[in-house]
């Protein structure tokens, strides 16, 4: 039997193109709320009238949490954090967690999945009908994966454990639902080794620092989101020197080619 899942896109200040954060309620006789960003109206009533048993978030990045604490403390419901994140939890969102999780347990009405890379704390809730995954996909353009919080392995093997899965959807947490799981994640995949070619081939042809590499793997405008894509630069810069293939100063953020 499908669970259900229900989206509610919450206007909230984020970088994302969209404007809004999805939040999630989940089940329905044993209910979990995910990501409540902010309140409004329309969650206020939803929430009210299937009263959340449980909230959690996957990941605590701020756009996600602004309202954890109230509707906790309004529904009286079980919260919900990853282990060994919880003095993490506890400052992004104002309250202390009661219970914590590790992947593979259960939440409610959901299965934890290990989703990090974009976040070190990221997980997914997994039920028959999908995985809500937050930012680790979207059904049009990518992810930031930011360093020094993103991880751009760890996000690669996120995109294929969920890839592995033939899930029937995923539940991002900006935009639309994906109905096309595999075919996403693989585009997601494709493109960030098609970013990490051009940020290699950059160092080769002699780009010696960060901003040399962002100007020579860019070849768009990045007015508004330089500092992210610089961000993600310097994640790919870290994978390939985790990998052999580049010499990386993080402190004088230097890079060459071995």
């Amino acid at each position: 039997m499908t669970t259900h899942v229900d989206r509610f896109a919450v206007p909230v200040e984020t970088r994302a193109p969209t404007g809004t954060t999805n939040a999630y309620v989940v089940g329905t006789d044993d209910t979990l709320l995910v990501d409540p960003a902010a309140r409004t109206n329309t969650l206020d009533t939803v929430v009210r009238e299937k009263v959340a048993d449980h909230v959690a978030v996957t990941h605590t990045h701020p756009d996600h949490v602004g309202a954890v604490a109230d509707y906790a403390a309004e529904t009286g419901a079980t919260v919900w954090a990853r282990q060994g994140y919880e003095d993490r939890f506890a400052e992004a969102t104002g309250v202390d967690p009661d219970r914590t999780f590790v992947p593979g347990d259960r939440v409610g009405p959901a299965r934890v999945v290990d989703l990090p890379g974009h976040a070190p704390d990221g997980v997914g809730f997994e039920t028959a009908g999908g995985v809500v995954c937050g930012d680790v996909a979207v059904a049009e353009g990518s992810v930031v994966v930011a360093a020094p919080e993103g991880d751009m392995r760890a996000y690669l093997t996120a995109l294929r454990r969920l890839h592995a899965r033939d899930l029937a959807a995923l539940f991002p947490g900006h935009g639309p639902r994906i109905d096309d799981p595999q075919a996403t994640c693989a585009r997601l995949v494709d493109h960030r080794l098609a970013r990490e070619r051009t940020v290699y081939d950059a160092v080769d042809d002699g780009a010696r620092n960060i901003d040399e590499v962002l100007e020579r793997a860019y070849e768009k405008d990045l007015t508004g989101v330089r500092d992210l894509a610089r961000a993600t630069v310097v994640a790919h810069v870290e994978k390939l020197a985790y990998e052999g293939r580049v010499r990386w100063d993080s402190v004088g953020e230097r890079v060459e080619p071995i």
